[in-house]
């Protein structure tokens, strides 16, 4: 068997394993419905619990009880607390104390000095790195069969769209071994779960995120060769259900779950979340969000902010009717044009693995949902008028006005037409580029998915999709400001963040629930393949140089992974 293989294998047997809770069945069809079981996420195990706790602000992040583990069985510490909360002398810090294991910080990593950038990253690759194939039994992590990196900061487990610009870097450093082992566990993650969770615990089970998979089976084929499209097509088949689950029988103008069928009788997806309660992670920011906006049903809104969430654009004015008012947010009526963008990438993948298998019957059928899905996004999402790739509005009934990166998705992807990226790429240049990178948006509403942030995954899709359309000057503008901006930063605070204020160079990002956080994954392998793109392959460097190159046409295919 190929490497590949092996570990497939190998993550089949681990979910076996998972689910036969380490004993032997009789049969598999019992062991398969034991898998099913969704395990529950602790703001169902804990109940009033869980909310009081949160309520409290014991802790300045509520994620950190969404991870705490209990150290008895969960119904045990609930009805001890039932019993106690209320007497005079209750002390909640101190029960929780007693009764859980909370993550604590872990030791702040302090690079050895003298690194260049590259050397930094290269080094925090193994400091990144976690493996948990065994998990309590209470435990929110869900195990996975093999080891991962994870983002960083207060992020400690794997992230389902960060990975794949995580994986980027990976690659660039030489660590093959550590892609095909994230691929393995994404397969079995979407083995065992029937999707990739938003990240391995029980919290994020009941959505997704941008669906790069796709990706990365490309990635780790560029190095495993075809066998590796054959490996994981089962896979990405799979993946593609789960989002296109009930499209057959939606009648024009209706939706399901993460597909929607047009009242020109398109279907296209949108992000879903299956539950509508507050996100045990931001559990009180949730509640009060809900409470400031009393009109609103509260689970109309909990499910909008958690679809947010599985866009990975959590948050943003592109999902709000109004960019001051959160409460405003309604993901699950509008029809991302990079979520299209990145299907259209599944379908695309899906006739070339099958083609490799040798099926040409199902390649053409991918082939001819690709196309169709292509057809869908010129004519639903591109404003006309504005000049650029945007939303669709399932409530107006016609795309949204504004401009946001993920305009650049449809060129990532080589799914736009020729002159329509051509627009774009004006646009970007005249209202997106900024003197440290690609802003996300065009609004400055104090959420961190809005201006003046940049994320390390738009920028890359930026380049590689300008690239992709023969707009290099821009492609290398992009590519220098950005790397400037984490070259800076880095020289000053000796780190890479989570995201950065592109109004300068130099600055990390704010907004947001939570504070900035060091690390960092997605950032690390962006910036290692901008280090590719200004420096020739014959002269490699590990910092940013002192002059900004011309644009080349050489990283063409490479950016384009």
């Amino acid at each position: 068997m190929t490497l590949p293989v092996v570990r497939r294998h190998r993550a089949l047997c681990f979910a076996l394993q998972i689910a036969l809770g380490g004993a032997l069945m009789s049969t598999l069809p019992a062991a398969l419905a034991e898998q099913a079981q969704t395990p529950q996420s602790p703001d169902i195990l804990l109940g009033p619990l869980f909310s009081d706790v949160q309520s409290a602000k014991l802790f300045p992040d509520q994620k950190t009880f969404a991870d705490a583990v209990p150290k008895s069985d969960p119904l045990m510490i609930l009805a001890d607390y039932r019993m106690q909360r209320n007497q005079s002398s209750f002390d909640l810090r101190h029960f929780v104390n007693v009764n859980f294991d909370v993550p604590k910080e872990g030791e702040k990593y302090v690079p050895p000095a003298g690194q260049s950038l590259r050397e930094h990253i290269d080094g925090l690759w193994s400091v990144l790195t976690r493996t948990t194939d065994k998990a309590g039994k209470w435990d929110s992590l869900l195990p996975l069969p093999e080891s991962y990196v994870v983002p960083g900061g207060r992020f400690r487990e794997v992230y389902y769209w960060d990975s794949y610009f995580t994986m980027l870097g990976l690659a660039e450093s030489g660590h093959w071994d550590k892609v095909e082992d994230m691929v393995a566990n994404f397969a079995y993650e979407i083995d065992t779960w029937g999707h990739i969770p938003n990240g391995n615990r029980t919290y994020y089970l009941s959505r997704s995120q941008p669906p790069f998979f796709a990706f990365m089976v490309e990635l780790l084929a560029s190095h495993g060769g075809d066998e590796v499209l054959k490996t994981y097509a089962p896979q990405m088949e799979k993946e593609y259900r789960y989002w296109m689950e009930g499209a057959d029988g939606l009648q024009n103008g209706q939706a399901n779950k993460r597909v929607v069928r047009l009242a020109d009788g398109a279907i296209l997806n949108r992000y879903w979340d299956d539950k509508d309660t507050p996100r045990p992670e931001s559990w009180l920011d949730d509640v009060t969000t809900a409470k400031n906006n009393p009109n609103r049903p509260a689970t109309e809104i909990y499910r909008d902010l958690r679809s947010a969430a599985a866009s990975g654009w959590d948050f943003s004015s592109r999902w709000m009717d109004d960019p001051n008012q959160l409460g405003s947010i309604r993901t699950t009526s509008i029809v991302p044009v990079d979520l299209n963008a990145l299907m259209f990438k599944l379908e695309k993948m899906l006739a070339r693995a099958n083609q490799a298998a040798g099926d040409s019957a199902k390649a053409q059928q991918y082939e001819a949902l690709a196309s169709a899905r292509q057809k869908a996004m010129e004519a639903n999402l591109w404003n006309d008028k504005e000049g650029w790739y945007a939303d669709y509005d399932l409530k107006t009934q016609k795309v949204r006005n504004q401009l946001t990166a993920a305009a650049l998705f449809p060129l990532y992807v080589n799914a736009a037409a020729q002159d329509r990226a051509a627009k774009v790429a004006a646009a970007t240049q005249a209202r997106l580029l900024k003197p440290g990178g690609i802003a996300t948006t065009t609004v400055n509403s104090g959420q961190q998915w809005d201006a003046p942030n940049g994320w390390a995954p738009l920028q890359w899709v930026a380049v590689a999709g300008l690239q992709n359309y023969d707009q290099k000057k821009l492609s290398m503008d992009v590519t220098w400001r950005f790397l400037s901006n984490v070259q800076h930063t880095y020289d000053r605070e000796k780190k890479l963040v989570e995201k950065y204020d592109v109004s300068s160079t130099g600055t990390g990002g704010g907004g947001g629930e939570y504070p900035l956080q060091d690390g960092f994954g997605w950032t690390n392998g962006v910036t290692l393949k901008m280090l590719d793109l200004v420096c020739p392959k014959e002269n490699p460097c590990d910092s940013l140089p002192a002059q900004q190159p011309v644009a080349q046409s050489a990283p063409q295919k490479q950016a384009a992974q």
